[in-house]
């Protein structure tokens, strides 16, 4: 019941239902209070509503977006409390006295004086609006300001509702002791506070605390790309929980031949993003990207297919590849929309069976075998256990945007997974990691979520009161608190390394002062790679865990565990490089033969119904390698899916960046050679010193034989593609 009424009122938490159910009926109630009249339950109810609204406010619940559609927004409610005020003064019979014509001038001039301060902190922030928001790109040429200080600006608008309060408490004050001083000086502080607040905003307004015209700062990103001339480009576009779609491949662009750019497209990822050294353009409006020259660009990736795609594929100087967000068996991997890119990448030859199964129109030829770069860090299997107790991770993936059972094993499946697990013969540590996208659709599956983690809180709570962990933890307690101090010095150093501007900056600023610095971002790699390693010994290795948020990574909890559980999903296709024992929920139940028939990255798992009672192969499995009898599936399955270890993934992924890059400057050289025929006068053809068109035609054929020479590499000797 209540987490459907959580539903119903686009909250968040109980928290936030609470919240809003008292602020919903501190307003009634504050009526009725000043209809009795009664000065302190006015009070009373005026008071709870003030810290309800706060509340979802700092929570940043929906429903405050919500009621403003339906005209009970945050101004319509303040003043609706102030017009209570009013009538509670008449109820007391004031309405002759001084101070109910206080109030009620105040009240007016104070409502006045929020228009000019609202029409000033939306022009300070139009006027700070850049057309881009950039990373690592040297702006110099234009003169970018810094921010006004975020106390000032943040949530301007109800900083400034909320100056009402000291003229409410004093004319309660007044009202109720009868000194009407007390409400003079109220109103008089309400005042006074709104005009220092409107006049701080005003020197902001000041061409020099403004960002330069938006023909301006383009005029300046152009000039940058025309010196940077980048070459591969990352393009990306999401919304704001897909933020971890573009992170995947910020190490690959890294280290990836010529000059990368990450094109995104939305503000909001932009903090999102991870520490990188590459140059990050942001360009939220379609027309200032289509005007925008990237005529060096030759190879153009897309992790995602999404439709602003169209505003970068229109360009045909660049070759345009689909490298995706993972590798799996889901319909999302074989989506017909990838017919519109000159290539697509997979990593290895099961994706390119994948698109022929599904016919979908993606041609063979089009299709090349890279690899993945991003799973270097997954270290590989010794076929022992890490800690005297083996720990299995439970990876599941989100509930999709349909209600088809087998998008996850959570709302079947997830609770009897885990208390499979806890309930285990032999001791084992449970590492639970849910999707980022968990519960963002449906109810009862951020409701099994919520299960799920208060079910391993309570597990951890009762282990660490049994002898044999006490005994344990006892022991490991010196270096577990030496690991917490690590941590806490560790992401101090990190939060210091972070601010590359004052606290507060707003786009704007970040984008003049983030610039690429070397030996920053080598420390930040080298503190990162402590912090995990911190991490994982500040806590016991008996210890179940819950594991959300960026840190640590996905990668780092497949080299923390033994085993996996996990759902369809590029979870289970990158976990088979560790080599490491993994099952998979079948949770349509389509039963074992067709489910491994229908998905290749489980043919060498065991499969679990929704029951879970097959989760004692995985972990018989994980005791004893030598009685696995899927270790060998695996090795043939990893090199199915993820290509041979030779070249290295990102070896074979720089082979296709050169080889559909050389593609590229073929085509462009052949179309300046056409036009160049148009335009210009045949020689005489009798004529055979004339030489006219050799140039362009030594240079379409070195583009061609070099992308032939890289095409071998990225592919292997066997010469399919």
């Amino acid at each position: 019941m209540i987490s459907t009424a959580i539903r119903l009122a686009r909250v968040g938490s109980r928290s936030e239902l609470a919240a809003a159910v008292l602020m919903m009926l501190g307003y009634p109630l504050v009526m009725c209070a000043a209809l009795l009249p009664d000065i302190w339950f006015f009070a009373a109810a005026a008071a709870v509503t003030y810290i309800a609204d706060w509340y979802l406010h700092q929570r940043g619940s929906y429903l405050v977006n919500r009621l403003s559609k339906v005209r009970a927004g945050l101004s319509i409610r303040f003043l609706l409390r102030q017009l209570m005020v009013i009538l509670l003064l008449a109820r007391l019979d004031l309405a002759a006295e001084p101070l109910f014509y206080t109030a009620v001038a105040c009240f007016l001039l104070f409502y006045g004086l929020q228009a000019p301060h609202g029409a000033m902190a939306t022009l300070v922030r139009m006027r700070r609006t850049m057309p881009v928001v950039t990373r690592n790109v040297d702006l110099h040429s234009v003169r970018i300001p810094d921010a006004p200080p975020r106390a000032l600006m943040y949530r301007s608008a109800e900083k400034m509702l909320h100056l009402d309060i000291p003229a409410v408490a004093g004319i309660l004050a007044a009202a109720g002791t009868g000194v009407n001083a007390i409400g003079y000086a109220g109103a008089a502080l309400t005042l006074l506070l709104a005009l220092a607040y409107t006049a701080a905003v005003v020197p902001y307004l000041r061409r020099g605390r403004l960002v330069p015209p938006a023909a301006a700062v383009l005029k300046a990103v152009d000039r940058w790309l025309s010196e940077y001339q980048p070459t591969v480009a990352l393009y990306f576009s999401g919304s704001n929980e897909s933020a971890y779609q573009g992170n995947m491949w910020l190490d690959t662009m890294a280290k990836i031949d010529g000059r990368p750019l990450i094109i995104m497209r939305e503000r909001g990822l932009v903090p999102q993003l991870a520490e990188t050294s590459v140059p990050v353009l942001c360009v939220p409006a379609g027309t200032h990207l289509m005007n925008m020259d990237f005529s060096s660009v030759r190879v153009c990736l897309y992790p995602a297919n999404v439709g602003k795609n169209i505003h970068m594929l229109r360009v045909p100087t660049m070759k345009h590849v689909f490298i995706g967000h993972g590798d799996s068996d889901k319909l999302a991997s074989v989506n017909p929309y990838s017919k519109v890119y000159d290539e697509v990448w997979t990593a290895g030859r099961a994706g390119r069976d994948r698109y022929a199964l599904a016919d979908v129109g993606i041609r063979d030829e089009d299709i090349v075998e890279v690899g993945r770069p991003q799973l270097a860090p997954i270290t590989t299997w010794t076929g022992t256990t890490r800690n005297p107790v083996p720990t299995v991770l439970y990876a599941p993936t989100w509930e999709g945007w349909d209600d088809n059972p087998g998008n996850t094993s959570l709302l079947l499946a997830g609770e009897n997974i885990v208390r499979r697990l806890l309930t285990a013969d032999s001791p084992v540590r449970v590492i639970y990691k849910p999707h980022p996208f968990t519960g963002i659709r449906s109810a009862k599956a951020k409701a099994v979520n919520a299960r799920i983690v208060n079910l391993l809180a309570k597990a951890a709570e009762k282990r660490a009161a049994e002898p044999r962990w006490v005994q344990a933890a006892a022991a490991a307690a010196d270096a577990q608190n030496a690991a917490k101090a690590e941590l806490v010095r560790i992401e101090a150093e990190l939060a210091g390394l972070a601010r590359t501007g004052r606290a507060g900056g707003d786009d704007a600023e970040e984008s003049r002062v983030s610039l690429a610095d070397p030996a920053r971002q080598d420390r930040v790699e080298t503190l990162r790679a402590e912090w995990n390693d911190a991490y994982w010994r500040s806590f016991g290795w008996w210890e179940h865990k819950t594991v959300t948020g960026a840190q640590p990574k996905l990668y780092d909890c497949f080299n923390e565990s033994d085993a996996m559980v996990s759902d369809i999903s590029s979870v289970v296709s990158d976990f088979i490089a560790s080599g490491k024992p993994y099952a998979v929920t079948d949770s349509a139940e389509l039963g074992a033969e067709e489910f491994k028939r229908q998905n290749t990255a489980v043919r060498a798992a065991v499969i679990l119904s929704n029951s879970a009672e097959e989760i004692g192969e995985l972990l018989a499995a994980v005791a004893d390698s030598a009685a696995d009898p899927l270790a060998g599936a695996r090795r043939e399955l990893k090199s199915y899916l993820l290509g041979p270890d030779e070249p290295t993934s990102i070896e074979r992924f720089n082979a296709a960046v050169r080889a559909l890059a050389a593609r590229a400057e073929a085509r462009n050289a052949g179309v300046r050679q056409r036009l160049g025929e148009q335009t210009v006068a045949r020689p005489d053809m009798e004529d055979e010193s004339s030489g006219a068109g050799d140039g362009e035609e030594r240079i379409v054929a070195e583009a061609v034989a070099a992308a032939d020479a890289d095409a071998e590499v990225a592919t292997g000797p066997s010469g399919v593609r």
